[in-house]
């Protein structure tokens, strides 16, 4: 969430505006000595125009009783106005040019991201193709922007701002220090090898990722709709030591960017679209940009092993994409394996497409006596057999209802969510059990 930093200065009880005194000047009626300062206007724009109106009484001085009452109430009200959340900022194209060296500084793990310091901060930028229809004037993006950023969650990192050239926008996000969950579970230099080698430490980055896509999907209050992420991936979730949380990035991209979505249809944005292709996201965003030929055809934007059949089809996401997504993902921490990969055959010289997310409903569909031994051998060997069989059969089946051909069969996050978060007490108690230490202390730094 992006934050405003609101003038939290305290004020005389006399104030017209009682909601702004802390607790202490209300309870107490003291007034602040005179040397405090003035308090800062709170600002109401990315311009941060100020408006005498929005400026605080300047305190006065002869109620408190010692310094260090004034210097304690002072800390703590500085530490509290450095909480509050800024304006989202709308981005001027020359500082953006200015933070990434004219797009030539180096780009950060993914094509057309930079890690870099913007107004003081370290961000990320990611750029972005914009719809053709979708309006890019700056109010219609900074009103989307203050709807986005009054959303907030643990698990999802927070958006700063963005900023709009031609046909593409900027987004602007916290930079989190941390590895992306897919380079973690798929080290190419060393495929027997991860630093998610607990089951707690997997479990834990499940129930985060499952929360917070429940929240962007039922409980969001700052969007006026409940919205949609549509760019849910194991190269999407960052994870943070030492406690294995993780954060989910590019929240705000599908609405920002006027991707098609089920609160925003095709229909619904003025123009008659027809399906050319789904291309890659990744190798999308690295290509040059193409222009849309005059019959209105759009290129969707997905990730292979990722996309549902129905979002194939259409294009469109939805909730119950994202459920999709979100159950290949679980896939991925259970078996360890990625959603889609070719092996090459060297007797018929050719390359075999095997997939995650079929394993894991072989695994759950094919009834028999050995179902209990077909899971182990599944479930990532880097676990070394050590986790609650019963729990990570739950886990299995859970992720392969998500999985559903039929998105109306498919759960809804909420219940995901509970699920996992029930499942994790349960894998808790295991570990106590088996008196498996579950605060781990571990560096993602190489070795």
């Amino acid at each position: 969430m992006c934050r405003r930093k609101m003038a939290v200065d305290a004020i005389s009880p006399t104030s017209p505006h009682p909601k702004h005194q802390s607790p202490r000047h209300r309870n107490n009626h003291r007034k602040p000595p005179s040397n405090s300062g003035k308090s800062t206007p709170t600002p109401i724009s990315s311009a941060s125009s100020s408006d005498p109106s929005t400026t605080l009484n300047k305190p006065t001085s002869n109620n408190f009783t010692s310094s260090s009452t004034s210097h304690s109430s002072r800390t703590s009200l500085s530490s509290l106005r450095n909480s509050l959340p800024e304006n989202p900022h709308l981005y001027d194209i020359s500082e953006i040019r200015s933070a990434t060296n004219n797009f030539l500084a180096k780009t950060y793990s993914a094509s057309r991201c930079w890690r870099c310091h913007l107004l003081g901060k370290d961000v990320l930028i990611f750029q972005r193709k914009a719809n053709h229809s979708h309006d890019l004037r700056p109010p219609s993006v900074r009103q989307k922007l203050s709807s986005i950023c009054r959303s907030h969650h643990i698990a999802i990192v927070n958006l700063i701002g963005a900023s709009i050239s031609g046909d593409y926008i900027y987004l602007v996000y916290d930079f989190i220090e941390g590895a992306n969950l897919y380079d973690l579970l798929h080290n190419k230099s060393n495929p027997g090898f991860t630093v998610l080698d607990s089951w707690m430490s997997r479990m834990q980055i499940a129930s985060d990722l499952a929360n917070g896509i429940d929240y962007i999907h039922n409980n969001n209050t700052g969007l006026d709709v409940n919205s949609v992420h549509n760019h849910i991936k194991s190269s999407s979730v960052i994870v943070t030591e030492p406690s294995f949380n993780a954060k989910l990035c590019h929240f705000g991209t599908a609405e920002l960017c006027g991707e098609p979505t089920e609160e925003r249809e095709l229909d619904d944005l003025g123009v008659s679209y027809k399906v050319e292709e789904i291309v890659d996201e990744e190798e999308s965003l690295s290509s040059s940009p193409k222009k849309l030929n005059r019959s209105n055809s759009i290129k969707f934007n997905g990730t292979t092993g990722y996309m549902p059949s129905e979002f194939q089809l259409t294009g469109v996401g939805t909730r119950k994409s994202d459920v999709y997504a979100f159950g290949v993902v679980l896939v991925e921490l259970l078996s360890g394996e990625e959603p889609v990969k070719y092996k090459y055959n060297k007797a018929t010289k050719e390359y075999i497409k095997s997939s995650a997310v079929e394993s894991a409903r072989a695994v759950v569909e094919e009834g028999g006596v050995d179902r209990e031994g077909r899971l182990r051998k599944w479930i990532d060997i880097r676990l070394k057999d050590s986790y609650p069989v019963e729990v990570a059969g739950k886990m299995t089946r859970l992720a392969v209802e998500c999985l559903h051909v039929d998105p109306n069969k498919r759960p809804d996050m909420r219940r995901v969510a509970g699920k996992i978060s029930k499942l994790y007490l349960e894998s808790q108690i295991w570990c106590d059990k088996m008196k498996i230490p579950t605060d781990f202390t571990v560096s993602f730094a190489p070795r």
